[in-house]
């Protein structure tokens, strides 16, 4: 049998009970999943690739019910088809929450079937529970000094308030 492995791109500034909620759920559909945090990003992001690739590997050690060593945390820049022919994937793994999410995801993925055909994209809507968590409303709301626990991690939440002390 073929190993499917998928990945699941993303600038995860920071990581999300959302973001988390897809690596579980994708775990259903992949043999392997990499977590690949995109370094070149045309957002202005408020951790490093470091930072957040840290981030996501806490965040993922606290997960319970899941198979933890069958994700991969790890980044890439550049074309993203590109990346997926060296870890060998052929599933590209995309979170929406909203009709707007779905657009720009639509057209990325009709890009990527483009740049090459053989890859495979598998849109997962958001939980109910987290359709309306974003990492720049989270940033915005710890920026603020609200309360974020709801959102992300313990190790997170501490991170965002270090962030936005400085």
């Amino acid at each position: 049998m073929i190993e499917r492995i998928g990945v699941y791109p993303g600038t995860f500034d920071p990581v999300t009970f959302g973001h988390l909620d897809i690596v579980a759920r994708s775990l259903k559909v992949v043999d392997t999943l990499f977590v690949s945090v995109a370094e070149s990003s045309s957002k202005d992001c408020l951790f490093s690739v470091e930072e957040r690739i840290h981030l996501i590997q806490k965040a993922i050690e606290q997960m319970t019910d899941i198979d933890k060593s069958r994700i991969i945390v790890s980044s890439f820049s550049g074309l993203l088809i590109k990346y997926a022919r060296v870890i060998n994937a052929s599933i590209i793994i995309r979170g929406i929450r909203a009709v707007s999410d779905f657009e720009y995801e639509f057209q990325l993925s009709c890009m990527n079937s483009k740049l090459d055909p053989e890859f495979q994209t598998i849109f997962l809507p958001a939980s109910e529970h987290f359709q309306l968590i974003s990492s720049k409303i989270v940033k915005e709301v710890a920026k603020l000094g609200g309360d974020t626990r709801e959102f992300v991690t313990r190790y997170t939440k501490e991170k965002l308030t270090q962030a936005y002390t400085r």
